[in-house]
């Protein structure tokens, strides 16, 4: 590979590296191009899964200021650069690796974060976004009903005081 074409693989990775939200890095070794083919069509328009160099990721994960990496680059290496939702790619991840036991994650990075195996696999643990935002709605809708239930009691309990004094002045009256 020519010095030329090595630049600009640096610079389209660090590129990649900069516009994604995380990434998701893991050996291929032993998948067949159907299988790899089948794993990007898994992860859907949420990532870019590409086929990377080991030395020049490395040189373009530290010209973006990523360390996650360090140390992990080892062997026929992928990446998965996320740029919509990471819990639904490292999902897509996981599960492709519990059927295709060839494709090993290695780690990861998140807002900044380095991610060991076990922190992409509790990221695909976690609900989608949608679901989250949804729970959240709904806790914060009963927390408003609460709120109005609270604030109507002092005049339900004024209107029903009222009604009772009205009788009772009644009833003297009549008696």
């Amino acid at each position: 590979m020519a010095t030329s074409e090595k630049a600009a693989a640096v610079a389209e990775l660090t590129e990649l590296f900069r516009n994604s939200a995380a990434a998701v890095l893991t050996e291929y070794r032993g998948l067949t191009v159907d299988e790899l083919k089948q794993l990007r069509r898994s992860l859907g328009e949420n990532a870019t899964y590409a086929v990377v160099k080991n030395t020049l990721t490395d040189i373009a994960a530290k010209e973006a200021g990523i360390d996650a990496f360090e140390g992990k680059m080892s062997g026929p290496s992928a990446i998965a650069f996320v740029s919509g939702d990471p819990v639904d790619v490292a999902k897509a991840v996981r599960d492709f690796a519990k059927d295709h036991d060839k494709l090993i994650i290695k780690g990861g990075y998140m807002d900044g974060q380095a991610l060991d195996v076990d922190g992409v696999k509790k990221l695909a643990d976690l609900e989608s976004r949608e679901v989250l935002l949804a729970k959240l709605a709904g806790a914060m809708k009963g927390n408003l009903s609460k709120a109005a239930a609270l604030f109507q009691a002092p005049l339900s309990k004024t209107v029903r005081t009222v009604e009772a004094l009205r009788v009772r002045n009644e009833e003297s009256a009549a008696a």
